[in-house]
């Protein structure tokens, strides 16, 4: 998906070298897209495109896997040895580098899980069936405090050897089981690990709607991103 006319992949690839140079980055991308592997490539080698620069990068490129974990597993097996790992979404290609220092700096102070978050801004419902579906398929079950609700985002960051530890866990849990991860954040709670949180940016946003991608674009048309 092109974003102000340059993938999104690319400009989350441009992101995190120019919030971490010199650090090893792992694209996970799907084995039947061989225009996302290319993409890859290109970076790898060295390349200018428009405002996203890629050159000099260690890059390298990896088949995700058929879930999430099996993804981030596959990821892992290429990171190396490096002490700390950061999982991100491509999909947050214009998170600033002020995130990404947050999520390192608590990382070398000692946590072993941390990411980035806001407040919630909304008001929150958990929900229920319905009393009567003639009317409308779920009721209001309650509403938590807006103070205690934080809304997070990526790159979370691990120390290396306890994501990893905890990722053969779950290839060893029914599917079921697995396929309620739905972060690595989430995956360190239900081990009883301690999960900080450091502050996000609202232009860390996901772009998964027509709505994201026009408010990313007008970001980028502003000079705001990355800044």
């Amino acid at each position: 998906m092109p974003v102000a006319g340059v993938a999104m992949l690319e400009r989350a690839i441009g992101s995190v070298a120019d919030a971490l140079p010199g650090a090893r980055i792992v694209a996970v991308v799907p084995a039947g897209h061989p225009g996302l592997w290319q993409l890859c490539r290109t970076a790898a080698a060295g390349t200018r495109h428009d405002d996203c620069v890629t050159a000099g990068l260690d890059l390298v490129a990896v088949a995700g896997g058929a879930t999430r974990n099996d993804s981030v597993r596959a990821g892992l097996d290429a990171v190396g040895d490096a002490e700390h790992v950061l999982v991100h979404d491509a999909a947050r290609c214009l998170t600033p580098p002020a995130v990404f220092a947050a999520v390192v700096d608590a990382l070398a102070a000692g946590a072993r899980a941390v990411v980035p978050a806001l407040p919630v801004v909304d008001t929150i419902k958990t929900v229920r069936a319905a009393p009567d579906p003639a009317i409308a398929a779920e009721a209001v079950d309650s509403t938590p405090a807006r103070s205690g609700l934080r809304a997070v985002q990526t790159p979370q960051g691990f120390r290396r050897a306890v994501l990893v530890a905890a990722q053969r866990q779950v290839a060893a849990w029914p599917a079921e089981r697995a396929e309620a991860v739905t972060d690595d954040a989430l995956l360190m709670e239900m081990l009883g690990e301690d999960v900080y949180l450091v502050p996000g940016d609202e232009r860390a946003l996901k772009i998964t709607t027509e709505l994201d991608l026009m408010l990313a674009e007008a970001l980028i048309a502003a000079g705001e991103e990355h800044s």
